[in-house]
């Protein structure tokens, strides 16, 4: 299984919270990282977003149908997060689109066993692989102004 973990782009800051957009720089930031994901996700990858306007604009940018899942919505914890991709049971590869802390926390319990504060840049993914043999490892960490 593989687990894709993409932050939102940057966003407006504002109330209400859910209804915060991207801003242009956001947009930009959103644009680039789909193009890079468009040629790199297989086939048949499942798609989950939050609801938060935010979350639903840059994951738009990826061009490709996904689902909107309230689960990861800002406040989710990261049980939540990898409960959403069904990690580790589940098969082929996830794409979550959510918010901090959540993802940064699900990303430091897919590495270290628990979670933690760890800071995932706006617009930036983090890619994971389950293995056979139940070993996690990180195979990209890459923010959108490193493409």
């Amino acid at each position: 299984m593989e687990l894709v973990l993409w932050r939102h782009a940057e966003a407006e800051d504002g109330m209400p919270d859910n209804a915060r957009p991207l801003t242009a720089k956001g947009k930009k930031q959103a644009d680039n990282m789909a193009a890079f994901l468009r040629a790199r996700l297989p086939d048949g990858t499942r798609i989950l977003a939050s609801p938060a306007k935010r979350a639903q604009q840059t994951v738009q940018a990826l061009a490709r149908h996904f689902t909107t899942e309230p689960g990861i919505a800002p406040g989710a914890s990261p049980e939540d997060i990898l409960n959403a991709a069904d990690w580790p049971d589940g098969e082929g590869c996830v794409l979550i689109v959510g918010h901090q802390p959540a993802l940064g926390e699900a990303a430091a319990l897919l590495m270290t066993g628990h979670a933690d504060s760890w800071g995932i840049k706006k617009g930036a993914v983090w890619w994971f692989n389950r293995r056979a043999h139940g070993q996690t490892s990180l195979r990209l960490a890459i923010a959108p102004d490193h493409l």
